[in-house]
């Protein structure tokens, strides 16, 4: 790249990691992480180049997952007072951008959900419990216990938290009553999918080739340990590239981000498909570590533009 008689060029290149696990760097190109056999190898392709806030990167479509995290009826619906806001807003650039440019492009749509059962419940540790509220006694009765250790309920039963009935809620659209379910297990109205995401969920999984996957997860990350449904699932699969989307942010998105980052994936987040109802900041805050230190960020409309480009 010579300009005004400079004859130096600044053209660099490298290979970025070890030999079951490296990136390709070319200063005119950007990184690539299509993740061939050897430095080598001949390009994969066809491939998926992406621009990002900082550099573009080409990943596998064969090798990307795009997560959807948590995008259920318990975090977005109004029939239990989730008023619209981040994570609402996230919603619409999925169903716009995201996950159509997954189909279109082969990526594996996965939907990463809370979804308890009774041995996780029996085996949860204190700290997950007390943050969604537990059961405490007081004068020979169980009550509810908020996560300051208040008491927020005290009628007969008294029980609060992860497992315990979640009573009726109404749809403030048509009125109608529905059983909420228990508190985050699986197979409940609450852990359901928020209806817009259902739908689509309802179409990919008929898919021929890679068909959408619904994994459980039982913790604020969905692969805190190899031995989860989503680790096994992304090692059996071959995938090495996860599109991070969903909500909470800063919660379970961010912790999954986190945890898949330390064992090597490539993280990328759609900073645009995730919400949170925490403070600004809270979003700010992993949105700066993604772009910095821990991967790249993006949008889901940069997503789907490089998925145009790519069937160009």
């Amino acid at each position: 790249m010579a300009t005004n008689g400079d004859t130096t060029d600044h053209h660099h290149h490298a290979v970025i990691g070890n030999a079951k696990n490296f990136w390709l760097y070319d200063s005119r190109t950007g990184f690539d992480l299509t993740h061939p056999p050897t430095p080598d190898s001949p390009p994969i392709n066809p491939r998926l180049t992406l621009q990002t806030s900082t550099t573009p990167i080409a990943v596998d479509p064969a090798k990307t997952a795009l997560l959807v995290i948590d995008m259920q009826n318990f975090f977005l619906s109004p029939a239990r007072g989730r008023t619209k806001g981040p994570g609402h807003k996230a919603v619409e650039q999925l169903v716009q951008y995201a996950v159509p440019a997954a189909r279109k492009a082969g990526v594996r749509v996965v939907w990463v959900n809370w979804g308890l059962s009774q041995e996780d419940i029996r085996e949860m540790p204190p700290a997950l419990l007390r943050g969604f509220g537990f059961d405490g006694y007081k004068n020979g009765k169980w009550v509810g216990v908020d996560r300051y250790g208040k008491i927020t309920c005290e009628d007969e039963d008294g029980e609060t938290g992860m497992g315990s009935w979640m009573g009726m809620v109404t749809d403030p659209d048509d009125g109608k009553e529905i059983d909420a379910g228990d508190f985050l297990m699986r197979d409940q109205w609450n852990t359901a999918l928020y209806p817009p995401l259902d739908r689509l969920y309802e179409e990919g999984k008929r898919l021929d080739v890679r068909p959408d996957v619904w994994i459980h997860k039982n913790r604020m990350s969905g692969i805190w340990s190899p031995h989860t449904p989503l680790a096994e699932f992304l090692e059996r699969e071959g995938i090495r590239t996860l599109l991070f989307t969903g909500v909470n942010t800063d919660q379970c998105v961010g912790g999954t981000y986190q945890d898949s980052f330390s064992k090597g994936y490539d993280c990328i987040l759609l900073n645009d498909g995730c919400g949170t109802t925490s403070p600004e900041f809270a979003q700010q805050c992993i949105e700066f570590n993604a772009e910095l230190c821990m991967g790249f960020r993006t949008t889901c409309k940069a997503f789907a533009e490089g998925v145009e480009a790519m069937a160009k």
